[in-house]
Formats: structure tokens, C-alpha cells, sequence
């Protein structure tokens, strides 16, 4: 390995007690690839496997944590206890390769597809979706209380299938992002109506998973919180909303932040005064010091990564990245960065160990992923 890049293979160790071999996370990716009966299948089984061992942490894709939460086809479940050996069988998988298993858990809010929830789809309020296509119905308090439980008991299944810590989706305009925006929150009672009461559900399930992993947990287990930091909507939430986010989050105790991007160093839209600083610098002078910070988003190449790194961002995560190159930390680690694939050819699926679902959506989606 080249010197410089030692610091990449570094061991971290969490809040937690959750200690991680070096610095680069697998990133959570949908495949849409799941048995029909929400169970984890052979083709992923088979992608986690050629993807794990070589990072230190792997964050699947997100499971739902309540039976009408479910956000695409093709989704692993984790809203009940029948579901427990699928989710040990991925966890065993991962965790047999050397690296550490997260779990990511969401509920869809509004942007289930609503054939998936016998078309009941829920949210904060009911604001239609971008396309107008849906219009979800308005939760109740009693409903909103039900969905804080349903996390909590999500986490108690992680903790069962051998899971070492668990991730909340709350980025990507699902349920938790959707009831801390402005623009899909416009609830008058408890849970919305000013920023602060906008928080009000995302840290009631932060709390109700503390408290799990609390009563449940007999070893180390971390949780981490995942969140988009803007909204380009008029009534969307802005940058300096998300600070307010972060210090909430920060008094939280949780063993990191990840934050979503296509671009970690993209700048800030709106919301803050222009200091120079991108997004990823901002939530780092602003909490980076009471919780690590994970980032994400076009982090190509091992350099790429080391001035992630060397920017006072503890923690790496790989996405497409890991999909064009799965032996990406193991080639910089044998002094063989200058190998590490960069585009893929439409008859690699096989070579690559990608599930048939997810394939499609590569190759058919132009500028989605470097296809050549």
C-alpha cells in the first residue's frame, strides 16, 4: 500500500463500542431484487457477499419497518418477526466476509408505490407527490405513535438477527424526511406546524430505538441517522434548518451521521451565508465535533477518498462505486489503486455479481452509472 493512503485503513471505533477495521462503508443501495414474499434472496445474498470483507461496515438496503411502509418492489421486509431468519441470513453473510453489518431501516411515508400498500399510502400531511400521481392520506396521532413503535421493534429484530447496529433513513424523501420538511408537513398539532415540532418524529423514533437497543442489546450495537440536507421546494426545509437538525440529532448519542449526496462536495443552495465552505465542511464545523460524520457521493478514487478524509470526515462511503469495483479497498490496500475500475460494459453482470433487477436499472438509466 502507498503511505499515503494508511490513513483510509485506519480502525475506528464507535460511540458504541462498535470498532470498524478502516474508514470505507459500503453506502445503502436499493436493488429491487427481494423474494415476492419479502425475504432476502440468493442474487443478494450473492451481491452483499462479493461487496463485504474489503470495507469495514456494510449498510444494506433499507427494510420497512411497518407493513404499509414499504418503498419499492423488490424490498426486503423487517416489519415482523417471521422475517428474522431473512434478515440473520444477510447479517451471517456480511458479517462471515469480516466486515460489520448495519441494517438500515425506513418507512416509505408517501412515496410507496400504493399497489404495494393496498393503497393506503400514508404521510405527514396530505400533500400530493411530485408527479401529482398520489396523494397520500394524512396520519393520525395514534397511527404516528404506532410507526415510532414499529422502529423500535425493527431495531429489536436487528439486534436478533446478529445485526451490529442499525441505520435510520431519514434522507431521500421518505417518512422521516417527509415529516421534518415544511413542504410535505403542514400538520398543525404535535408533530408539525414550526421547525421545532417538525423534529418532534424523527427524534421520537431517534429515542424509541435508543431505548431498544437499551433493553434489547446484550453487545456493542450502533445506530446511525441518515439525512438529506436540502430541499430545492419553495417550503422545503434548507441548510440551516438541517443545522438545527444536526444539533438535535447531536444531543442524540448516536454513533454517526450520514449524510446523502450525489456530490459530497457540493455546495449549499439556500439557508446560510456564503462563507466558502461546502455542505460537508458546514455540518462538520457545526457538529463534527459531538458525532462523526459520515459522507457520501462521487468518491471515485482513492484520492478522492483521502481528501474526503483528510477534510475531517471520519468515515467513507462507497455506493456505485463499489458496484463497478467491488474489490476497491482490497486493490488500494495491495498498492494497486491504478486498477480500480471506473465504467462498466453491459455484458459484465456475471463478472460483477449483480442481481437482475438491478442490472436493468443500470444499463437502461443513461448517466446513472458509466456505462461503456
Amino acid at each position: 500500500m502507498e503511505a499515503k493512503y494508511k490513513p483510509l485503513f485506519e480502525s475506528f471505533t464507535f460511540r458504541s463500542g462498535v470498532e470498524v477495521e478502516n474508514r470505507v462503508v459500503m453506502a445503502p443501495m436499493t436493488n429491487w431484487s427481494s423474494n415476492l414474499d419479502g425475504t432476502v434472496s440468493d442474487a443478494e445474498v450473492d451481491y452483499y457477499s462479493r461487496r463485504a470483507g474489503g470495507v469495514g461496515m456494510v449498510i444494506t438496503a433499507c427494510t420497512h419497518v411497518s407493513k404499509n411502509g414499504q418503498g419499492f418492489h423488490g424490498e426486503f421486509a423487517g416489519y415482523n418477526d417471521e422475517m428474522i431468519p431473512s434478515l440473520a441470513r444477510l447479517a451471517t453473510t456480511i458479517k462471515e466476509k469480516g466486515s460489520k453489518a448495519v441494517l438500515q431501516i425506513f418507512h416509505g411515508g408517501r412515496q410507496c408505490p400504493p399497489e404495494l400498500v393496498n393503497g393506503d399510502v400514508v404521510s405527514a400531511s396530505a400533500v400530493p407527490t411530485d408527479d401529482g400521481k398520489v396523494t397520500p392520506r394524512a396520519l393520525s396521532d395514534e397511527e404516528i405513535l404506532a410507526i415510532i413503535h414499529d422502529f423500535g421493534e425493527a431495531t429489536r429484530r436487528a439486534i436478533e438477527a446478529g445485526y451490529d447496529g442499525i441505520e435510520i433513513h431519514g434522507a431521500n424523501n421518505y417518512l422521516l424526511h417527509q415529516f421534518f420538511s415544511g413542504h410535505t408537513n403542514r400538520r398543525e398539532d404535535r408533530w408539525g406546524g414550526s421547525l421545532e415540532k417538525r423534529l418532534s418524529f424523527p427524534l421520537a423514533v431517534v429515542d424509541a430505538i435508543k431505548q431498544a437497543v437499551a433493553k434489547y442489546a446484550d453487545r456493542p450495537f450502533l445506530v446511525g441517522y441518515r439525512l438529506s440536507p436540502e430541499e430545492p421546494e419553495e417550503l422545503g426545509f434548507t441548510m440551516e434548518d438541517t443545522l438545527v437538525l444536526l444539533d438535535a440529532l447531536a444531543e442524540k448519542n448516536l454513533d454517526y451521521i450520514h449524510i446523502s449526496l450525489m456530490d459530497f462536495w457540493s455546495e449549499a443552495r439556500r439557508g446560510v451565508e456564503d462563507t466558502g465552505l461546502v455542505r460537508m465542511e458546514l455540518i462538520r464545523d457545526r457538529v463534527g465535533a459531538s458525532v462523526p460524520i459520515m459522507g457520501v457521493g462521487s468518491i471515485h478514487t482513492a484520492d478522492d477518498a483521502l481528501k474526503a478524509l483528510e477534510m475531517g470526515i471520519p468515515l467513507i462511503a462507497l455506493g456505485r462505486e463499489l458496484i463497478v469495483e467491488p474489490d476497491w479497498v482490497e486493490k488500494i490496500e495491495a498498492g494497486r489503486e491504478a486498477d480500480i475500475r471506473t465504467t462498466l460494459s453491459t455484458d459484465e453482470q456475471e463478472l460483477l455479481v449483480v442481481p437482475d433487477p438491478l442490472w436493468q436499472a443500470i444499463v437502461s438509466r443513461t448517466g446513472w452509472f458509466p456505462v461503456v
